[in-house]
């Protein structure tokens, strides 16, 4: 499945009330959006049509989350989605997440573009491919270790793969206080080393099984003040009975 096809049916399920998209390009993902959007990019070229009330900022994430109030232009409303296809560097996007789970509600689910790269080339923090992944699929391993609260899935899209993270906690701060040494560990010269599973895409799931997974239904269900822990008990439970048994809980270090 291609991996727009993907956000559609996403857009479908989930029913945001408010959507966040970094990194906005020429516009193909944003013109899925069908409610109130907040899209930031420092150098975008939309072609495609719009279908919702879209506020537009020509900038870097960076510096329209240092701003006072992020949300204002949501009406001080939190995110139920978000899709970040940012810089394709690491540090970029790991800040990007802290951003979008910071503004989001507990039951938002925040996707990212091009975990999946095909070939270490791909993967590289110098673009050296017309397809170009950089080193993005770091955030796996760092969420795994820092945030294991959190219900990561990784999705098998065309052309380089969807990671959907669930269970968000926007008060956490666990990535923000450990941000220097993660990029210290994590942040490598080129040639990235790639892992194996990754190339191989071992541990993704099937795009179609994703969206029939009740997940979604489950999210757009849950109330505004919905308990953060339960929910994500809930959605565990859920990934377990109908993904696989390596969504069992784990233990935070």
């Amino acid at each position: 499945m291609r991996y727009l096809d993907f956000l559609r049916r996403l857009h479908e399920l989930l029913r945001p009330r408010r959507y966040l998209e970094i990194g906005v390009r020429w516009g193909n993902s944003l013109s899925l959006s069908r409610c109130p959007s907040l899209a930031i990019d420092p150098d975008f070229n939309i072609n495609h049509e719009l279908h919702a009330e879209i506020q537009l900022f020509k900038t870097t994430s960076d510096e329209y989350f240092s701003r006072p109030n992020p949300l204002r232009p949501m009406a001080d409303e939190p995110f139920d989605l978000a899709f970040v296809d940012g810089l394709h560097l690491f540090e970029f996007a790991l800040r990007d997440f802290i951003h979008a789970e910071q503004h989001s509600r507990p039951s938002a689910v925040i996707v990212f573009d091009d975990v999946l790269p095909r070939n270490v080339t791909e993967a590289s923090r110098a673009r050296a491919t017309p397809g170009w992944t950089g080193d993005v699929y770091h955030l796996v391993g760092v969420l795994e270790r820092y945030r294991p609260d959190i219900l990561m899935v990784q999705v098998d899209t065309a052309p380089t793969g969807l990671m959907l993270l669930l269970g968000l906690n926007p008060s956490d701060t666990t990535l923000i206080d450990n941000y220097d040494a993660i990029v210290a560990e994590y942040r490598h010269p080129d040639p990235q080393p790639v892992p194996q599973e990754v190339l191989e895409r071992t541990m993704v799931q099937p795009a179609a099984r994703v969206l029939e997974s009740g997940l979604f239904e489950s999210l757009a269900a849950a109330p505004d003040d919905v308990d953060r822990e339960r929910l994500g008990a809930d959605l565990r439970r859920i990934a377990v009975e109908t993904l696989g048994r390596t969504f069992e809980a784990r233990v935070a270090p």
